[in-house]
């Protein structure tokens, strides 16, 4: 029987004479719409549509990933509205929202398309935080869908072979051993989620993936680009090898056809089968074998294996947890995930202290369909606040089932005279440099600075209002370059600190088993603030990928909407700034507006940082922020969408009529 979201044969235009299969019916808008997204098409300048079409112009045809996008525009529709980082996930999705389906639907439609196109970001061997807000109810509600270390893991899993006879690192790496492979949560959290707030039928969501994955799409430049960097990598793993080498022996490049049956067979089991079907039987017992490999098949170098069994697989547990809402300026409600992310705490410090500032006069200058250029003190501001809340980021939060924050909860690090008191840390011409984590009269503890990659973005919002914010990973670009039935397996575990305790104290990431590394994934909800302080209408959704630097991107397009009034494509496309604990100001220098020749030099931004102490470095960042914003426009509300030109992104959703 055909799927609802099977793609019809539809005209291309009426100037052919023949039908060609497209992934959707033509639209025709009129040229006063042509910012308008129509029926979860994109048009071009003659009304065609063209996602998965494979023509000129196509947002999902192949194109080298150039590092920023030029000319993107907010997009709008009247009720529903998906933004991903692929244009083929972002068309799956819309189409579930298309045939009725829940924010929740179109999640399990994206991420089953993402981790076929997006194999370096996420997929169902990795874990993800969604965030959820039921429009009916009201209730917002956060997912934890992150991975878990296995029952026999010690502290020193990730450098020692063996704590007791062989302290030599695991081989080839941390991460390309069986050791930084953790059991993956996001199948679990989406059929939780699915359970609590889905409409369409399970099975049916899978069909997109399998559609594509059977059938086969054009490699884009960003997924060419990582075969390309990790392909020494991926030679040691021979299913590696054969889901993403050509018959050549080389990575599938750009513009090549990709076909995996093995990843198609994989979504068939687990659609008829649900999530058991994963997490117990062929396989889990697949997954298994592969951790527990203890040589390359293809060059006989030693692979320290991992100690995962079956039973971490059919032990392991998705958790609905409490999600974090703080209130902003006595205007919003911003809510985003508790720990074991750290995202959620971060940003919300981050945003409490600048609320203690004016931050209005400091929007950027010039403002065009990039964002305009940041002032000084509004890029100073930003980050001596990011500082603040770095810092007691990587000293005090980690999986609170195994380390409680001071106090027990968030309260505390939350509280408004405390962020008052952060505020007042920050001076008006001179950057902090390094900032001291708060006091709470708790024992000393020890702080490893881990660096965090990879991860991709989702934000949903559905025709009865329900809204989504989802950010998903295998953690480093193809993760561990572990292959198994088609999908790559995370290297999750190398987001605990490898060091268990510095000579201050334990560390609070530390790994333990069955512990889950902490993150620093932020998606984000932001609500109006009724009389009563509580969350009211839906506001925004945003949330990115980045490692460590989400907190910075996710905090950046905060500010930029709420604050500095840029619509969602705006604020998304805002040049990245701010700064994790550490004398360094990141300015993304593959912006535009940002002069990056010569180490940033000429650039007036930079120099007025520099100026005031911050050490600014101009390197290029890779965000991926996905906004969706709830705006007044022509008399009547409406979905306002902004995908991140640094990556393949697109916002899709319903005709505005």
């Amino acid at each position: 029987m055909a799927s609802p979201f099977s793609w019809p044969r539809c005209w291309l235009g009426a100037s052919l004479a023949a039908p060609l299969l497209l992934s959707s019916c033509v639209v025709e808008i009129s040229s006063d719409d042509r910012d308008d997204v129509q029926a979860c098409a994109i048009t071009t300048d003659d009304g065609s549509v063209v996602v998965g079409s494979g023509l000129p112009g196509d947002p999902a045809a192949p194109e080298p990933s150039s590092g920023y996008r030029v000319g993107k525009k907010a997009v709008h529709a009247a009720k529903y509205m998906v933004v991903t980082a692929n244009p083929l996930a972002s068309k799956a999705g819309c189409e579930v929202l298309k045939s009725g389906g829940s924010a929740v639907d179109a999640a399990v439609a994206v991420q089953m398309v993402l981790g076929l196109v997006e194999p370096q970001s996420s997929g169902i061997g990795g874990g993800a935080f969604m965030l959820y807000r039921d429009a009916a109810s009201g209730k917002v509600l956060a997912y934890d869908g992150r991975e878990t270390a296995p029952a026999a893991a010690t502290e020193n899993y990730l450098r020692y072979v063996d704590d007791g006879s062989n302290h030599n690192p695991p081989q080839p790496s941390a991460r390309a051993s069986g050791r930084s492979i953790g059991t993956p949560g996001v199948l679990r959290m989406l059929e939780m989620a699915h359970k609590d707030y889905g409409r369409t039928r399970w099975g049916q969501l899978f069909q997109p993936g399998i559609d594509l994955a059977s059938q086969g799409f054009v490699v884009s430049g960003r997924m060419a680009a990582a075969l390309e960097g990790a392909k020494d990598d991926l030679r040691r793993d021979a299913d590696a090898v054969q889901v993403f080498f050509n018959p050549q022996g080389q990575p599938w490049p750009l513009g090549s056809r990709f076909v995996n049956q093995s990843y198609a067979d994989t979504l068939r089991s687990i659609a008829s089968g649900g999530a058991d079907a994963f997490y117990r039987g062929d396989l889990a017992r697949a997954m298994v074998d592969k951790i527990g490999v203890s040589q390359s098949m293809a060059d006989g170098s030693a692979i320290t294996p991992g100690k995962t069994t079956v039973q971490d697989l059919a032990n392991y547990q998705a958790k609905r947890r409490e999600a974090i809402c703080t209130s902003y300026r006595a205007r919003y409600v911003i809510c985003s995930m508790p720990p074991p992310s750290s995202g959620g705490i971060a940003v919300s410090q981050a945003m409490g202290i600048l609320e203690n500032f004016n931050l209005e006069p400091y929007r950027p200058t010039a403002i065009d369909g990039e964002g305009g250029k940041p002032s000084v003190m509004g890029v100073h501001l930003v980050s001596e606040a990011l500082r603040l809340a770095y810092a007691d980021r990587d000293k005090y939060v980690a999986d609170t089932d195994f380390v409680p924050l001071p106090g027990g909860s968030p309260s505390l690090l939350l509280d408004k005279s405390y962020l008052r008191q952060r505020a007042g840390l920050i001076s008006s011409s001179r950057s902090m440099g390094t900032a001291q984590a708060g006091s709470f009269g708790l024992p000393a503890l020890g702080v490893v600075p881990v660096k965090e990659a990879g991860t991709t973005h989702v934000s949903i919002v559905d025709a009865k209002g329900n809204a989504l914010s989802m950010t998903t990973t295998v953690e480093s670009s193809m993760g561990s370059f572990h292959v198994t039935r088609g999908f790559v397996l995370n290297n999750q575990l190398t987001d605990f600190s490898a060091e268990p305790r510095t000579a201050e104290g334990p560390v609070a990431n530390r790994l333990q088993p069955g512990k889950r590394p902490r993150s620093s994934m932020a998606p984000t909800l932001v609500f109006d603030m009724q009389a009563d302080g509580s969350a009211g209408s839906f506001k925004m959704a945003t949330g990115s990928p980045g490692g460590g630097t989400i907190i910075q991107y996710v905090t950046k397009t905060l500010v930029g909407a709420l604050d500095w009034g840029l619509d969602a494509q705006q604020a998304t496309s805002l040049v990245d700034f701010g700064a994790t604990n550490s004398p360094v100001t990141n300015v993304g220098g593959e912006h535009p507006n940002i002069n990056a020749t010569d180490n940033g030099s000429q650039d007036p931004l930079v120099k007025g940082l520099r100026a005031m102490g911050h050490e600014v470095s101009v390197n290029a960042q890779s965000s991926g922020i996905g906004t969706i914003l709830n705006v007044r426009r022509n008399n009547r509300q409406q979905l306002e969408g902004g995908a991140d030109p640094r990556r393949e992104g697109l916002a899709l959703g319903d005709a505005v009529r």
